[in-house]
């Protein structure tokens, strides 16, 4: 199974931003959790980050045929962004929201997602794991 992992603005500076929130793995810990995890699990897991909105709804257009799954975090462009919902109702792959924030318990504004009125499932709270339970959840129900 091919699944396209993609995160939003910001998420290039883990370890950096905001560690009381985020905690202090970097965003190459998170790269080394997704080869191990497609490694492990006998995956093809491809990672995209991007600050640009453009960007990500090019590369969730780009998927179409090509992956059976999509792990999300759209990061701030959750709360904001009807393109990046529009893209992946357009594509129709599978997908899962990833938050490594605990977002319930934080400012009102982020309460909102609009990648996730798209997504089957949203982990939030989990640290990076979020992204291996996704991407373990996708195997188990369409791998």
């Amino acid at each position: 199974m091919k699944i396209l992992v993609i995160n939003g603005p910001n998420i290039n500076m883990l370890g950096i931003r905001e560690p009381d929130i985020y905690g202090k793995q970097t965003f190459s810990d998170l790269l080394s959790l997704l080869e191990k995890t497609a490694a492990e699990e006998s995956l093809e897991i491809t990672q995209f980050q991007s600050n640009h909105e453009g960007q990500i709804v090019d590369t969730i257009q780009a998927a179409y045929g090509v992956f059976g799954g999509i792990v999300i975090n759209p990061a701030a462009y959750t709360h904001t962004s009807v393109a990046i919902l529009d893209a992946l109702k357009a594509v129709s792959i599978p997908a899962v929201e990833v938050h490594i924030s605990k977002v319930d318990s934080r400012e009102a504004f982020r309460q909102i997602s609009y990648a996730g009125m798209y997504c089957e499932k949203t982990i939030k709270g989990q640290g990076l794991d979020g992204y291996r339970q996704a991407i373990l959840y996708l195997k188990e129900k369409y791998g």
